[in-house]
Order: structure tokens, then C-alpha cells, then sequence
């Protein structure tokens, strides 16, 4: 580099190499992190003349004013130039140190770093368009303005609906670059923000500055309706829809409109049937990312939501939300047909299908419909025969979790269910609401047939039976027919030798639950039923009315062979074996047929020896009843 020959006018003659002057400002003593070189150009014979200046005095800032500002070519710590035309515009620079015609510090602290660094004039120009607020570029199609070129390059990809940028992983394209690298880290994992506070990790750096705001508890956006405050601008966009009711997005394949365009997005999954995001886990999909982190929380227990009155935690902070009215009372979903106020908005929107009927979910199988999916779902365990719910005193399975929950309470003797009429106490609310129709003494439910009222509908259905005849319900095993499931049900247990219902006294085991009852009365020696007309009384309500139809001379049920009456069923069916000669109770013993359980019992007594009907007078004992009536004649002298 050639040494300076000729100064400029008002230019002192340098020394080509490095002057250094020592500021009287204390804190430019020590910086020698900020630097200038000034390239003066006075000609072509001393073009490349340098002045390189490290902390200079104020007084000898002097030697730098005298360049016109054409003449200054300025670098700063990082190496980059800024080349001076012959442009009034430089001298607007918004640069503190540079003022008309001079420069000044400022600040001690900061001699350089104040200088803007532009290779170009068209940057230098777009940075100031920062300062002025100016947007000279307009997008033809829609008018709107922006400050930047490539920014409004970038907002022209929304019209075109260009997207030259591909994801190598899923295939998704974006119309900018810079959106590709952020999609990028959903598949690497990456987050590169972290908060200083807890340590959490973000993938873009918005999301951790929305996020920051949690813990500084920062909402600088309010809403000029109500006064409220959000902590971002998104969060209050998305709250001003509630004011407005505007709802611009709508879907094509249904006409559902929404307020924002993601939940149309999320929306138009259900209609595809897309679920992009996928369980590393256990591989199952989710139409929504908010799914997926909820789903997570299902594998690694994590239950960050804790309620503060019980300590209850939740997976979700809706699910702790809907808590809390446990505690509050808070109903705030009200039926506008009915009046009726639910805790959920779930449950309003279940509710509401009474109202219109609307049985949304269908079962593929039957085509029967149900207004709640968890309905279907129980329902077609009757298709696929799935009793997933076990019983862990005895074995049993069952189809839904109630039902478990109900037959448990056979084993504990639970009876949860008080009437407050006469303190009755009962296992199931269905079986109280029934009882509680006896004292109403209420009977809504009117057969069109015959007039006979019930309490209850399910009493009235299976009434209808009776002048229909339909006997849907058959036994896989001997083929008998029955009206209702349970009879079916309770019919199977001869066949399977189930006895589920045991005696807490004695230990015996019954396989009805009627059965059971009457058995206790042995032990109590209990008999609630009497009779009004001679006062008799009977442990169970069946002996009773039965034992009625002899003062009302009732014969229900009639033969169909022959038109003999009966006032008890089990009479009618030992009748018919008469007709068709069937003896279907064997003797294992000596195998001789009875036609009736009775009539075997009785047989049984020869083989053991068992005499259970006991003479009171005498004690003399008896196999049979018919011969212990017939032996107290002897001693009341009474003559048939």
C-alpha cells in the first residue's frame, strides 16, 4: 500500500501506519473491541489510503470531519464495509456518532457498534423503511402493503398457492423455506428454545416466547369488549369471535362453519380420516397434535393437574376444569328446551338428542341407533359376545362395568339403595325405584289388551307376552322358549349347575336370587306377608299371591288340552305331563321317572331314609306332609 504523498484541503498528513490516541474518556481506555478505518479517496494516486483509528480523542476526531461524506468508506468489527455514493441519504443515517458533518460519541460505552452495517445501498434503504414505518410494496391481487420485498414475495406464495418446498420425510410442502426447517424438528425432535425458568424445550422460538409469558405472567393484549387480557395476540384474535360470532371458515363436505381456520383444518381430518400424528409407543394415530400429547400422558402416567380441594389428579386441564364443579356445584351448560343445567357441555350435547331424537351412532351389525357412542359400544358386545368385566369372588364375566358393579354387592351384602318410605334397603336404584311405585300405589303403564295397569314399563313389556304368545328367547340346550332374557338367563343355571346366590348362615347356594331370599326366612323365621283374609302369613310375596287365589278362587293359568284351570303354574305344568306322558325327573338310584322335581323329591326320601314331617303330639315322623295330615287325625279324632 503506498504511503500518503498529498493531503486533502484541511486534511493533516498522516502516517500510514496505525495512530493511536488515547481518549479522555475513561471507558474508551479500554475498548478495543470497536474499530474504524476510513479509506480516503483523493484521486488515483491515493486511492487505498488508510486511517485506521483505535479509541480516539475527541480532539483529533477532527481529521476525519473534513472528508466529505462521499469520501468515507467505514468497516466495522465484524469486517463489513459501507462504501459512501455521492448521496445526501447517507447523511440521514440514524446513526447517534454521526451528526451533519461531524462525528460524535454518544455514549462512552459504545463508539462503533451504534453504525449500522450495510453492504449495499438497497438494504441500507430498506432498513430504514424500519425507522419510518413506510410499506412501498403493495400486492396487486389484494392491495395489501408491505416494508419488505421479500416479504411481500413471500406473501404472493398465498395467492399462487405455490409450495416448492417438500419435506424429503412425509412429503408436505411449504411455501417457504424457512417454514420447512421448523416442520423439519417435528421429526428430529429438535428444540433448540429453551426457558431460562423450567428448563421445557420449544421447537420454534414464538412458542417459547408465548411460553415465557406463563411465568412472568405477561398479557398485554386486551380485549376492547369485555376488558379481558391475553398473553398472546393469536389468544385474543381467537376470543374477539365470541363478541362478533363470526365464523368465515367453513367446510365443504358438511357446511360446519368455525371461527378459525386450524379448527377447520383439524375439522376436515374427521371427513379424510387422516390421523398424522402417531404414538411412538403404541403406533396409534390422532387427527389432532393436543390427542397425541394427551395420549402420552397414558404411557408414562403423568398427571400434572391436581386438584387442591381433594388432590385428585388429571392427565388434562379440561379434565381438572370439569373437576373442580364436583366441588363448586357449578352447572354452567343449560338445556334451552327443558331448563335442565349440566356440569359439562358434553352432557348438554347428549341431553339435547332427547329432545330431537337424533340417534347419531349405528350399529353396523343390527342397524339399531343410540344417541351416545358409549351406548353403541356396549351394544355390540351382544354381536361380538365380549364380557370383558370379571368377577373376582366367582368368576363371572359381564358385558359392562355396572353390571360387575351391581353383582359384586350380591358377595359384600351392600345394599346402598334406602327407601325412605319404610327404610328398605336395596342393591340396585333401578330395583328401589320400582319399589317405591308399591307405596304411589301408581300404575302407568296400561296394557291396551286387557287394562291391566304396571309401575313399571319394563313389567308391561313383558305382560304383552302373555297375548302375543312371542317367546323369542330359546335354550341352546333341551330347546325351551322363554318370553325374556332373564327367564332365559335364570333357565340356563339348571343346565350349568350355577349357583351363584349362597346362604351367609348356612352356606347353601341357590340359583336364584328369589330363591335365596325365601331360604332366609328359614333362618329369621320372618313372614312379612299376610294374608287380609284369614291372616295367614308367608315369607315370600309369590306365596302370598298365590295363597290369594284360593279365597279369590283365581285359576290363571289354564290347560290347553283339555281347558283344566290352575292357580299356581308350577300345578299347570305337573298337569300336562298327564297328556304328554313325559317323566323327565330320573331317579338316579333306581331310575324311575317322575313328572314332576316335586314327585322325585318325595322318591328320594325312600332311598335315604329322610322323614322330615314331624308329629307334634307324638313325635312320630313322616316321609311325606300328605301322611303326617292323615296321622293327626288320630289324635284330633277328626273323621274325613
Amino acid at each position: 500500500m503506498a504511503e500518503s504523498e498529498t493531503a486533502s484541503p484541511g486534511l493533516l498528513t498522516l502516517e500510514p501506519e496505525c495512530v493511536t490516541a488515547h481518549s479522555g474518556v475513561s471507558d474508551l481506555q479500554h475498548t478495543h473491541t470497536s474499530l474504524i478505518k476510513t479509506e480516503t479517496d483523493l484521486g488515483s494516486t491515493h486511492t487505498g489510503d488508510l486511517i485506521k483509528t483505535e479509541s480516539l480523542h475527541s480532539t483529533e476526531l477532527g481529521y476525519v470531519p473534513h472528508l466529505h461524506p462521499y469520501q468515507i468508506k467505514t468497516e466495522t468489527y465484524d469486517g463489513a464495509y459501507i462504501k459512501s455514493e455521492q448521496d445526501s441519504d447517507l447523511q440521514d443515517i440514524k446513526c447517534d456518532t454521526i451528526i451533519s458533518d461531524q462525528m460524535k460519541c454518544e455514549s462512552s460505552k459504545s463508539l462503533v457498534s451504534d453504525l449500522m452495517n450495510f453492504s449495499e445501498k438497497n438494504k441500507l434503504n430498506d432498513h430504514r423503511i424500519n425507522h419510518t414505518g413506510e410499506k412501498p410494496y403493495k400486492c396487486t391481487p389484494c392491495g395489501k402493503y408491505f416494508n419488505q420485498r421479500c416479504h411481500l414475495n413471500r406473501h404472493k406464495t398465498i395467492h399462487t398457492g405455490e409450495k416448492p418446498h417438500k419435506c424429503i420425510q412425509c412429503g408436505k410442502c411449504f411455501s417457504q423455506s424457512c417454514s420447512l426447517k421448523k416442520h423439519l424438528r417435528i421429526h428430529t425432535d429438535e428444540k433448540p428454545f429453551k426457558c431460562t425458568q423450567c428448563g421445557k424445550g420449544f421447537n420454534q422460538a414464538i412458542t417459547l416466547k408465548s411460553h415465557v409469558k406463563i411465568h412472568t405472567g405477561e398479557k398485554t393484549y386486551k380485549c376492547t369488549q369485555c376488558g379481558k387480557y391475553f398473553n398472546q395476540q393469536s389468544s385474543l384474535n381467537r376470543h374477539k369471535t365470541i363478541h362478533t360470532g363470526e365464523k368465515p371458515h367453513k367446510c365443504i363436505q358438511c357446511g360446519k362453519c368455525f371461527s378459525q381456520s386450524y379448527s377447520l383444518k383439524s375439522h376436515m381430518r374427521i371427513h379424510t380420516g387422516e390421523k398424522p400424528y402417531k404414538c411412538t409407543e403404541c403406533g396409534k394415530g390422532f387427527n389432532q397434535a393436543i390427542n397425541l400429547k394427551s395420549h402420552l400422558k397414558i404411557h408414562t402416567g403423568e398427571k400434572p393437574y391436581k386438584c387442591t380441594r381433594c388432590g385428585t389428579c388429571y392427565r388434562q386441564a379440561s379434565d381438572l376444569e370439569n373437576h373442580w364443579r364436583v366441588h363448586t356445584g357449578e352447572k354452567p351448560y343449560k338445556c334451552t328446551q327443558c331448563c335442565k343445567c349440566f356440569s359439562h357441555r358434553s352432557r348438554l350435547k347428549e341431553h339435547l338428542r332427547i329432545h330431537t331424537g337424533e340417534k347419531p351412532f349405528k350399529c353396523t351389525e343390527c342397524g339399531k341407533g343410540f344417541n351416545q357412542a358409549i351406548n353403541l359400544k356396549s351394544h355390540l358386545r351382544i354381536h361380538t359376545g365380549e364380557k370383558p368385566y370379571k368377577c373376582t369372588q366367582c368368576y363371572k364375566c359381564f358385558s359392562h362395568g355396572s353390571r360387575l358393579k351391581e353383582h359384586l354387592r350380591i358377595h359384600t351384602g351392600e345394599k346402598p339403595y334406602k327407601c325412605t318410605q319404610c327404610a328398605k334397603c336395596f342393591n340396585k336404584a333401578i330395583t328401589l325405584k320400582s319399589h317405591l311405585e308399591i307405596h304411589k300405589g301408581e300404575k302407568t303403564y296400561k296394557c291396551t289388551e286387557c287394562g291391566k295397569g304396571f309401575n313399571q314399563k319394563s313389567y308391561l313389556n313383558r305382560h304383552k307376552t302373555i297375548h302375543t304368545g312371542e317367546k323369542p328367547y330359546k335354550c341352546i340346550h333341551c330347546g325351551k322358549c322363554f318370553s325374556q332374557a332373564c327367564d332365559l338367563k335364570k333357565h340356563l343355571r339348571i343346565h350349568t349347575g350355577e349357583k351363584p346366590y349362597k346362604c351367609t348362615q348356612c352356606g347353601k347356594c341357590f340359583n336364584r336370587l328369589a330363591h335365596l331370599n325365601a331360604h332366609k326366612t328359614i333362618h329369621t323365621g320372618e313372614k312379612p306377608y299376610k294374608c287380609i283374609h284369614c291372616g295367614n302369613s308367608f315369607s315370600t310375596s309369590y306365596s302370598l299371591k298365590s295363597h290369594m287365589r284360593i279365597h279369590t278362587g283365581e285359576k290363571p293359568y289354564k290347560c290347553t288340552e283339555c281347558g283344566k284351570g290352575f292357580n299356581r303354574l308350577a300345578h299347570l305344568n305337573a298337569h300336562k305331563t298327564i297328556h304328554t306322558g313325559e317323566k323327565p325327573y330320573k331317579c338316579t338310584p333306581c331310575g324311575k321317572g317322575f313328572s314332576t322335581s316335586y314327585s322325585l323329591k318325595s322318591h328320594m326320601r325312600i332311598h335315604t331314609g329322610e322323614k322330615p314331617y314331624k308329629c307334634s303330639e307324638c313325635c312320630e315322623c313322616f316321609r311325606h306332609i300328605s301322611s303326617l295330615k292323615k296321622h293327626l287325625r288320630i289324635h284330633s279324632g277328626e273323621k274325613p
